[in-house]
């Protein structure tokens, strides 16, 4: 076990971060610096976390931020990708994150925050539409709802690490909130992932059946929504 000075990290831990920070150098399009600055700050800010996986927590920013590269999502998008959780979740505040890597960074980090805060779970399509409304009304800067689907996406692909009623209810989220708002913001590939997974948890034996049929008549892989 582990005490409170320890950290859950060795350096195999980074093998993510790193294969993925290749590609972010040989893009001019990206600040290697900043991203790599944002990294070290998330590494050291979720060092004692753990998610529901096992997994270290620092894995979720980076995959958040790698879904949000292969978008083609700009510098501050990727930066406020893996530091998305660092307010809410540890030492770091919002002051601290806008001293370090600017007001446009904190503007995306603070709104990503704010969304989370809202409360999501409703089998009412009408209330549904009304939080779908209100994330957009709240978000001057469309790059945070961005960053939060991406950050649902990747909740949804580890979603099997939740008990089974939790797994329920975040489905039903995703189905009634996110994947359309990915519908409407027309990121069709994250909408249809959404869907999909959703339905894998929501109706299992349904999913698997209608999954089997398109891969005998298709081949594998393929999307069916």
């Amino acid at each position: 076990m582990l005490n409170e000075e320890q950290s859950v990290y060795t350096d195999d831990y980074d093998d993510g971060f790193n294969k993925f920070f290749e590609d972010i150098k040989k893009n001019p399009q990206y600040d290697s610096e900043v991203i790599k600055k944002a990294y070290d700050l998330a590494r050291d800010a979720h060092k004692n976390q753990r998610r529901r996986s096992g997994e270290p927590y620092i894995m979720h920013p980076v995959a958040v931020a790698e879904i949000l590269y292969k978008l083609g999502m700009d510098n501050e998008c990727i930066v406020g990708a893996l530091l998305h959780d660092v307010v809410e979740d540890t030492k770091y505040d919002l002051d601290y994150i806008r001293q370090e890597f600017g007001d446009e960074v904190a503007l995306l980090v603070d709104g990503v925050t704010k969304l989370g805060q809202i409360p999501l779970s409703t089998r009412e399509e009408v209330q549904a539409e009304n939080i779908r409304k209100m994330f957009i009304a709240m978000n001057e800067d469309v790059r945070v709802i961005i960053i939060k689907l991406c950050d649902r996406l990747h909740n949804m692909r580890t979603l099997s690490a939740k008990e089974d009623e939790k797994r329920r209810i975040t489905a039903l989220e995703t189905m009634h909130v996110y994947a359309p708002l990915a519908h409407r913001l027309g990121i069709q590939r994250i909408k249809t992932e959404l869907e999909n997974l959703s339905l894998s948890y929501l109706d299992p034996i349904g999913y698997a059946e209608v999954k089997g049929d398109i891969e005998k008549r298709y081949g594998q892989n393929r999307d069916f929504i």
